[in-house]
C-alpha cells in the first residue's frame, strides 16, 4: 500500500483548527488502515510558530529539508495578510513538486500569491472571496462552495471546511467506509458534499432596511410553506407587486424568488438533517408541493438528491427493538 506523505505548512499567525482539523482527519485514516499517512509539519527556519489563538506549535522539520509530499497543505490564519516573501518563494518553486496542493481558508491566498492558482477554481472563507477575487483577476473565484477541486489543486472555505475536504480526500484514497468511520469518530457523522452553500440563506442575504421588506423576510423564514409568490409578499408589505419586488432587490441583494429559493432549500436541508419525516411531509412542510419538485431543487443546488442529502447527514440509527 502506498504511504501518502501529508506536509503542512505552518507560519507566524495561523489559524490552529485550519492545521489540526485536517491533520486529525489524516491521522484517523492511519489508525483505520495503518501506515496510510505520514504526516509532518514544516516551517520556515524550524522555529515554533503561534497561532491566532495564541497556542505554539514546533514545526517537525525546516521547509528547506522537506521532501516532495504527496499532499501539500497550506492553511489559514492571520499571518497570510502579510506573509513572509520568504514563503511565498518557496511555494512558487516547490509546490509544483506536490501531487495535490490543498488550502484551507485563507490559505488560498498565499497559493495565489505563488501564482498556483492562477487559471484555476477555488474558493476561500467567504469574507475573503472578494478580497481573492479583485487581488488576482486570474483565479477564478467560487464563493459559495465549501471547497472546489480542480484537477490537483483543492481550497476550502473556512475553518471546519478544512475537514470537510481531508475526509474527502481520504475517501478518494481508502475509500467511502474509512472516510464515514473517521468522520463518526470525530462527531461529525458524514462529510458534506463540496458545493454546499457556505452560509445561510439570512447570511448570504442582506437585511432590509425598511420595516415592512424586514417583517416579509422573518414571514418567509418562518413559513416556507405559505403563499410566497410576489403579489402575496407585497401585499402582506402593502406595497404593490412592482414596487416591492424592486424594492426587495435593491434592498436585499436578491430577487424575493432567490430569497424564497434559498429559504425553502434550507428549511428542507434542516428537516432532512434533523428528523425522520419521509421525504414527501418535507417536501410539503418545506413548500415545495412535491417530492419531484424539492429533488429538482436539490440537485441543482446541492448535486444530490434529498434522499442522498440525508444519507450523508444523518448518522446510521440503530434497528428498533422490542422485548
Amino acid at each position: 500500500m502506498e504511504q501518502r506523505d501529508v506536509l503542512v505548512v505552518l507560519f507566524d499567525g495561523v489559524q490552529a483548527l485550519d492545521v489540526c482539523g485536517p491533520v486529525d482527519v489524516f491521522n484517523g485514516a492511519s489508525q483505520g488502515v495503518p501506515g496510510a499517512y505520514r504526516i509532518r509539519t514544516a516551517g520556515l527556519d524550524g522555529a515554533p510558530v503561534r497561532t491566532t489563538s495564541g497556542l505554539t506549535l514546533v514545526p517537525d522539520l525546516t521547509l528547506a529539508a522537506a521532501e516532495a509530499p504527496h499532499t501539500l497543505l497550506v492553511p489559514g490564519g492571520q499571518g497570510t495578510r502579510t506573509p513572509d516573501p520568504r514563503l511565498i518563494d518557496w511555494l512558487r518553486g516547490n509546490a509544483h513538486r506536490a501531487r495535490r496542493k490543498v488550502s484551507v481558508c485563507s490559505g488560498a491566498l498565499l497559493l495565489a500569491e505563488a501564482g498556483l492558482l492562477d487559471g484555476r477554481r477555488a474558493t476561500t472563507h467567504w469574507m475573503l472571496c472578494r478580497t481573492l477575487a479583485e487581488r488576482f483577476p486570474a483565479v477564478h473565484v467560487e464563493p459559495e462552495p465549501i471547497y472546489v477541486r480542480d484537477g490537483d489543486l483543492a481550497t476550502s472555505a473556512g475553518v471546519t471546511a478544512g475537514i470537510d475536504l481531508a475526509l474527502a480526500l481520504v475517501e478518494e484514497d481508502l475509500g467511502r467506509d474509512l472516510a464515514l468511520t473517521v468522520a463518526r469518530h470525530l462527531v461529525v457523522f458524514l462529510r458534506r458534499p463540496g458545493n454546499q452553500t457556505q452560509f445561510s440563506a439570512q447570511l448570504a442575504a442582506q437585511t432590509a432596511q425598511r420595516r415592512p421588506l424586514r417583517d416579509v423576510q422573518q414571514w418567509i423564514t418562518e413559513n416556507p410553506a405559505a403563499d410566497l409568490s410576489v403579489d402575496a409578499l407585497a401585499e402582506r408589505a402593502s406595497l404593490s407587486p412592482r414596487h416591492f419586488a424592486r424594492a426587495f432587490r435593491d434592498e436585499v441583494g436578491m430577487t424575493p424568488g432567490r430569497y424564497v429559493d434559498r429559504v425553502r432549500l434550507e428549511a428542507a436541508r434542516r428537516h432532512l438533517e434533523d428528523t425522520v419525516d419521509g421525504i414527501e411531509q418535507v417536501a410539503r412542510r418545506c413548500g415545495y408541493g412535491t417530492p419531484e419538485a424539492m429533488r429538482r431543487a436539490f440537485l441543482r443546488a446541492l448535486g444530490a438528491s434529498p434522499a442522498e442529502y440525508r444519507r450523508r447527514f444523518q448518522p446510521a440509527r440503530p434497528p428498533v427493538t422490542t422485548a
